[in-house]
């Protein structure tokens, strides 16, 4: 009998999958408990119109990813931080005041778990960080820290 695994069964199948399996097995573990609905031609259908839903989904994801990206390259973001007299700044510059700066200045959603800093940054000046926007794009931010007074 054929089935369409609604949840991950160990040793026979994935969610969205439809395999082959005995009918005893289909009609007295997998059915009764939910993990798996029989393969009829409303079943398959409605699993056919889920995958396309998602492979539309994924690429309106890739084109804002995309997008993002393109409007990184054009920007600067302007980070005022306090320093000690040497320079140095008191802490770090992190990746969530990027994030929350490239929303602020240029209106760009960006998470701040999807920037990624080589160092951390704590002196003034310029820096480029790279930003992983998902689907194989990234982006540079150009990070300028600058003295708040």
């Amino acid at each position: 009998m054929k089935v369409i695994f609604n949840v991950d069964v160990k040793g026979q199948g994935k969610k969205g999958e439809m395999k082959e399996v005995s009918i005893g097995y289909a009609r007295n573990y997998l059915i009764p408990r939910g993990l798996a609905a029989e393969a009829t031609t409303d079943n398959i259908n409605a699993l056919k119109l889920k995958e396309k839903a998602k492979a539309a989904q994924i690429a309106r994801e890739k084109a804002l990813a995309e997008e993002n990206a393109k409007k990184l390259a054009g920007v600067q973001v302007i980070i005022r931080a306090k320093a000690g007299s040497a320079g140095k700044l008191f802490g770090a510059v992190t990746s969530q005041e990027i994030s929350d700066a490239l929303k602020a200045q240029f209106d760009i959603d960006i998470e701040k778990n999807k920037i990624v800093q080589a160092e951390p940054i704590k002196t003034f000046g310029s820096y480029s960080v790279k930003a992983k926007l998902g689907y194989e794009v990234s982006g540079t931010v150009n990070v300028l820290v600058v003295e708040d007074k």
